[in-house]
């Protein structure tokens, strides 16, 4: 029986082109829809044209919209899977974000290109076919949302981009891809134990990111105590440490009720609260600031935009963060 998938288009480079002078320019809506013809062998597929945009242009609350155009679709008409073409400076945070709040049942796989379409060697089309076959694939349900590029599978929690122009950028550290798509089949290694579901009703929350370096000035994060922030996520050093100058500033945050999540600057492992010295992990987890597991900065962020939906009690949110 034919899978029906939809396609929902975003912009991002597989929606581009190469223009006379070398810059890379998005095309109109339709662009992506051209490769429908090499689709229509592996599903029945329905393309929607959401946005044309470049993924530094997406927000929390273009993700939000996202969401809620996808669940409306599924109010429409059933489909057995849904593929997201999208830029991929952002294609991880809102993979994570859609993996965190979307209510649909069916295999959800976010791709994109890291080369435009008229490049030689333009990865789009690949990368789109097998998405296709990835969210038409038995074996892609309950895995959480899947980020499918360079005929690897990975899971949104753990993906990220590594490379600024290779078209294997995305990789999973620690994990590995979850899965594999050769020419004649999509196969499965492993899978994340742990799935988190929000029910959010939006994805405004006011949520800084900042990474600690030698030798930071206070003052540097003073100018915080001015803004009118919902959290606060700080990339530490090693196992999670911070400069012993900024945590006045930090201090007088949680006293305000801004709760402070702490991720490694680190690309591997988790923050632990292990040095029992002056900004060592130990002291900032007596203060109060939420340890995160093993997520990076970018998605410690999200999660913390969505969760604050759900409590903003210390205790709580560092409950989800453990998860």
């Amino acid at each position: 029986m034919t899978k029906k998938i939809l396609v929902v288009n975003t912009g991002g480079t597989i929606a581009m082109s190469v223009d006379d002078t070398e810059g890379v320019k998005p095309l109109d809506d339709q662009a992506v829809n051209k490769i429908l013809p090499f689709l229509e062998r592996y599903a029945d597929v329905t393309m929607k044209n959401v946005l044309n945009l470049p993924s530094p242009h997406i927000t929390p609350t273009i993700m939000n919209d996202l969401r809620l155009q996808i669940e409306e679709a599924f109010r429409q008409e059933r489909y057995d899977g849904v593929v997201i073409t999208h830029g991929t400076d952002t294609l991880e945070e809102t993979a994570y974000f859609l993996d965190l709040t979307l209510s649909v049942d069916v295999p959800i796989v976010v791709t994109g290109a890291m080369r435009s379409s008229n490049e030689l060697g333009a990865d789009g089309p690949v990368n789109l076919i097998s998405s296709v076959r990835t969210a038409a694939d038995p074996g892609s349900l309950n895995k959480g949302v899947l980020v499918v590029f360079n005929d690897e599978i990975h899971a949104a929690c753990h993906v990220t981009k590594t490379h600024t122009s290779n078209v294997a950028t995305f990789q999973s550290p620690q994990y590995g891809p979850i899965g594999t798509i050769a020419k004649k089949s999509v196969q499965y290694h492993h899978a994340p134990l742990v799935r988190e579901h929000y029910t959010i009703s939006h994805a405004d929350a006011n949520v800084p990111l900042i990474k600690a370096v030698a030798g930071m000035d206070p003052s540097w994060l003073q100018f915080l105590l001015e803004q009118p922030i919902d959290g606060l996520v700080i990339e530490a050093f090693g196992l999670g440490n911070l400069p012993p100058a900024i945590i006045p500033t930090l201090q007088q945050l949680l006293d305000r009720g801004i709760p402070i999540v702490l991720v490694s600057r680190c690309f591997n492992g988790q923050v632990q609260d292990v040095y029992d010295y002056e900004g060592g992990g130990r002291k900032l987890k007596e203060m109060g600031i939420i340890f995160s597991n093993g997520l990076n900065g970018q998605k410690a962020r999200i999660k913390l935009i969505v969760a604050l939906q759900k409590t903003r009690d210390f205790q709580e949110l560092q409950k989800l963060f453990d998860q």
